[in-house]
């Protein structure tokens, strides 16, 4: 059974930083990428950043600069740091898995909400 478990959510002020963890298991073909999505209230799902399993990232064009993300394939994780974080960033974040097989997995998702 595939899951993913996330954490590192929680609250923070205009300006902070947090770091998102993913950790995978169960997935019985190799990785072809991992990365976050995050939806905010009222908006569809967007990505934020994935990394393949050969370390190639792709950002969404707004986050570049403030998000970082790294991976260990060899332990199926993947972090996101988050830095200079805006009220806008505020969303349900979900961490994904794309196999060697092509199927997409999701995470449970877990709460950034930047306010003051």
């Amino acid at each position: 059974q595939v899951q993913l478990v996330e954490s590192g959510g929680g609250l923070v002020q205009p300006g902070g930083s947090l770091r998102l963890s993913c950790a995978a298991s169960g997935i019985i073909f190799s990785i072809y990428h991992m990365g976050w999505y995050r939806q905010a209230p009222g908006k569809e799902r967007e990505l934020v950043a994935t990394i393949t399993s050969g370390g190639s990232t792709n950002y969404a064009d707004s986050l570049k600069g403030r998000f970082t993300i790294s991976g260990d394939n060899a332990k199926s994780t993947v972090h996101l740091q988050m830095n200079s974080l805006k009220p806008e960033d505020t969303a349900v974040y979900y961490c994904n898995v794309l196999s060697g097989s092509m199927t997409y997995y999701w995470g449970q998702g877990t709460q950034v909400t930047v306010s003051s």
